[in-house]
């Protein structure tokens, strides 16, 4: 008894804990709000505001919002790209915004994004508003972005990186021989290396390359851009990277990759120059978050004729997702939603997917075509939209990517791991049971698979290719054989899809909407985002659940553990389901 009034007590103080701060959460969202009604964009921004664009930050597709930020006046919503880029654009005619300041440190942010930033940015110069950045030590990817401003600064104790580009994996084939696990893997497309990894320990030649060019595309484009903007000659700034010149930050302004040497401080005293502020306190630096909630109201057009604007992300996954996931039911439901809705008149699916479920990729191909048939239909490629994601979006009206967006990967693999010697010999496990068929019908990993088995599967591999093959042959007005012909998982830039057919025009996110609008016809239109914002208690609840799995994750494994833990949990998810998509391990590493 006295067992069970402590544990009553205990749970009854829990609760009592909960309503408390539950109470208080509330309290403080719902006066956030009442706060901020009635208040002015300049209440906001100020008057002789400097937007303050962080490369360091990394956007997501989706605005993330931070149930904490009402509670702070330092804490903002993070928005998404497209957000960031429609800021941009809206800073160029507020009589608010006097300029925009860079911090060009890192660059947390994928190349496709990297692309689109920066061409929000040489927009906003025609304003004739001001452009600078600074870097302690400018990363390659950041300096991309920032080598478009009127200034850029360099800490003269600091560095630039000016470099190549390298795509490295991890080989695991080494370590599941010692550990006596096999991998038993099935694939269609000898370019398809997401299972190269496990079943051997070294690049093969076809992966290496097909690496080869499309890093070679990607450094090029960077490189004439960067030539053309700073009106170098490309000649020289490639002999930079192969002689790996630039070794300091002297380096950088000799070949006039930066225009000068100066301290944090300094830069802010030429910044408040240019406002005519008296000091570099003075200067009111807005963060995006914070302009943000100044102008989101204003970011959406006008008219009662809508847009669907539908942003997924990451891998395709049945079944519900969670962030950064592209789950069955939910985006089949608000694709369906766009299409039986009147009053939205087009659809654009923003697309940031190395792939996943090849069953999960047909079904929203599905919807797309469904919708299609109903109203234009637009995709727009982010950093990546390759495998599962090219599958998905190949039926468009018209497909949209980025110069150094990562795309095609059309192939299919799917593998079982045969673990019976590891439990055997390594834990001293066996395994044993009836069955009422004579072929046993379950794929288990404590025992290899039959030669039925083995059939099946590559079977169901190949016909999933040609079920691939034959919808981007239709979607794209091209024959089997051709699509097989570029496909067999091999991976292409935006700028090398459009010439093999693969994508329709180079651009970005705004230019699909114009596309969309064009096509239907509309003068004005309002947008519809989708997925819509989760409620206040989901989304606190969903936040502490990821930042405390993230953060005992970290602590116990470090960085490097963390991208090896996400690696092997997506090859264990992905096993003996049938996929299309990327390697799980896929960086561009300057």
């Amino acid at each position: 008894m006295r067992s069970f009034f402590k544990i009553f007590f205990a749970s009854l103080l829990a609760l009592v804990a909960f309503v408390i701060i539950f109470f208080f959460f509330t309290v403080g969202y719902v006066s956030s709000i009442v706060n901020g009604i009635g208040k002015s964009q300049n209440d906001e921004t100020g008057s002789n505001a400097v937007l303050v664009l962080d490369l360091g930050q990394s956007y997501g597709e989706k605005p993330e919002t931070d149930p904490l930020a009402g509670f702070s006046d330092t804490r903002y919503n993070t928005p998404g790209v497209y957000d960031v880029i429609r800021m941009i654009r809206y800073a160029k005619t507020d009589s608010a915004v006097k300029g925009i300041y860079i911090k060009a440190g890192s660059n947390g942010n994928g190349l496709g994004t990297s692309e689109e930033f920066r061409n929000a940015l040489i927009d906003f110069k025609k304003s004739g508003k001001f452009i600078f950045a600074f870097g302690d030590v400018i990363s390659f990817k950041a300096y991309y972005v920032a080598n478009i401003a009127d200034k850029i600064y360099c800490n003269p104790k600091g560095g630039m990186e000016w470099k190549g580009l390298t795509s490295s994996m991890a080989y695991l084939k080494g370590s599941l021989d010692k550990l006596e696990i096999q991998p038993e893997i099935f694939y269609a497309g000898k370019f398809k290396s997401a299972t190269e990894p496990l079943r051997a320990e070294k690049m093969s030649d076809a992966n290496r390359l097909q690496l080869t060019e499309l890093l070679g595309d990607i450094f090029n484009h960077i490189l004439y851009q960067t030539a053309a903007t700073r009106g170098q000659d490309s000649a020289v700034l490639r002999r930079c990277v192969d002689e790996q010149l630039i070794q300091t930050a002297t380096d950088a302004l000799n070949y006039k990759l930066v225009d000068g040497l100066k301290y944090n401080d300094q830069v802010l005293g030429e910044i408040a120059g240019k406002i005519r502020e008296s000091s570099i306190t003075s200067i009111n630096f807005v963060p995006l978050g914070k302009y943000f909630e100044a102008v989101k109201g204003k970011l959406n057009g006008t008219g009662t004729d809508r847009i669907a604007l539908i942003y997924a992300e990451g891998n395709i996954v049945g079944g519900k997702n969670s962030q950064k996931e592209i789950g069955q039911d939910i985006y089949r439901y608000l694709i369906r939603k766009a299409r039986l809705d009147k009053d939205t008149k087009a659809i654009v699916l923003r697309i940031n997917s190395g792939g996943g479920s090849a069953l999960v990729s047909e079904n929203l191909w599905r919807e797309l075509t469904l919708a299609k048939d109903q109203k234009p239909v637009v995709v727009s490629f982010g950093d990546v939209s390759a495998s599962g994601g090219y599958y998905l979006s190949c039926n468009a009206d018209s497909i949209f990517a980025d110069p150094m967006t990562i795309t095609g990967s059309i192939g299919v693999f799917s593998m079982v791991f045969n673990a019976q010697s590891f439990f055997k010999n390594k834990l001293g496990i066996t395994f044993d049971g009836v069955q009422t068929a004579k072929q046993p019908d379950a794929i288990t990993m404590y025992q290899p698979l039959t030669d039925m088995q083995k059939k099946f599967i590559q079977n169901d591999v190949d016909s999933i290719y040609y079920d691939f093959t034959s919808r981007v042959a239709s979607g794209r007005n091209r024959s089997i054989t051709y699509v097989d012909s570029i496909g067999q998982g091999r991976v292409w830039s935006g700028e090398k899809g459009l010439k093999l057919g693969l994508v329709d025009r180079i651009g970005g996110v705004q230019d699909a909407l114009d596309c969309a609008a064009r096509m239907a016809k509309l003068k004005t239109y309002r947008l519809r985002e989708y997925p819509e914002p989760e409620n206040f208690l989901d989304l606190l609840l969903n936040n502490y659940k990821q930042s405390v799995k993230a953060k005992s994750i970290r602590e116990d494994l470090g960085e490097q553990g963390v991208k090896w833990y996400q690696m092997i949990s997506e090859y264990q998810s992905s096993a003996g389901v049938p996929q299309a998509r990327l390697p799980f391990e896929f960086n561009l590493i300057p």
